[in-house]
């Protein structure tokens, strides 16, 4: 199984903390998984110009070559000025339609306010759905007052990361299966 995480982010420390934090969870509990951490900030990537995916060179083309064979994928985005940052909005632009069709998508969100929980809701959901993934609807949301000198220090926070790997891992599971079940039946 290939779990691709993506801490969409090219400023601030929050959601990379909580993105380390479920690659430490993804090696322990399933070591077979073949998992990527993408930490936007360590990439130079090229605004869309709506090429083909394909098409990109360089940091943007494995970025999102690397997002396209995922089997899951796990997005980590801050909230800014009650929206998600442009650079996570840029990798959605750059990839086709529907690139997250066959895909889990599960979502954990880094934020100032309880209030931003909307943002999740009403923006990257729905920006998820069109793009048809599959979404784990339990998302985890950690708000300021859970980190402590860039670490996490709420212990309900790490329990639902722990969930959420669990989740996803068992959502991909099932629908691979359910998928091979169904071209089975086919005899070509």
């Amino acid at each position: 199984m290939k779990i691709v995480g993506i801490s969409g982010s090219i400023v601030g420390s929050k959601t990379r903390t909580a993105m380390n934090c479920l690659s430490r969870e993804i090696s322990e509990k399933l070591p077979e998984a073949q998992f990527t951490l993408i930490d936007l900030a360590e990439y130079n990537l090229q605004f869309s110009d709506g090429r083909n995916y394909l098409e990109y060179e360089g940091d943007t083309g494995y970025v999102t070559k690397t997002i396209m064979e995922a089997d899951a994928l796990v997005i980590g985005t801050p909230i800014f000025q009650a929206s998600i940052p442009a650079t996570l909005k840029n990798i959605f632009d750059l990839l086709p339609v529907s690139a997250f069709r066959d895909k889990v998508v599960s979502i954990l969100v880094t934020a100032g306010s309880a209030k931003h929980y909307l943002v999740v809701e009403q923006q990257l959901k729905p920006i998820v759905s069109y793009m048809k993934g599959q979404i784990v609807q339990t998302y985890v949301f950690i708000e300021e007052k859970d980190f402590h000198n860039k670490q996490i220090v709420n212990d309900d926070v790490l329990f639902r990361i722990e969930r959420l790997v669990e989740d996803t891992v068992l959502l991909t599971e099932t629908l691979t299966k359910l998928r091979e079940e169904k071209e089975a039946k086919y005899d070509f």
